[in-house]
């Protein structure tokens, strides 16, 4: 589940449009938060965001993966290139997690 630093840093730039954006260290790879919201994991160098019904029609392609063993399906996003395509489903993400009652991180950043 090991990640490069870079990987991360650039996964949170991507994302950075969908408001602010931090990656907390956590079993070998990293929580990513959008507005101190938890919206979805990066390990081995992978982005996964949590399901949500909100982000599920912007995705280009709908692969659902576990980021590692004993983990719920997630959203695998392979596609990280496009800044635009990245921060709106992170954004769609947050918004239904806000609403839902997402586990708030107060902003620790690493």
């Amino acid at each position: 589940m090991a990640c490069r630093q870079e990987f991360v840093d650039f996964v949170a730039e991507q994302a950075s449009a969908a408001g602010e954006i931090f990656c907390r260290k956590m079993f070998g790879g990293y929580g990513m938060y959008c507005n101190s919201v938890f919206v979805g994991v990066i390990c081995d160098d992978k982005l996964f965001l949590k399901v949500t019904e909100e982000a599920a029609p912007l995705l280009k392609e709908k692969l659902l993966e576990p980021p590692y063993d004993g983990a719920k399906p997630c959203f695998y996003i392979p596609d990280l290139d496009d800044r635009d395509y990245v921060s709106a489903l992170v954004a769609a993400t947050f918004r239904a997690l806000e609403k839902g009652g997402g586990k708030k991180r107060k902003a620790n950043k690493k």
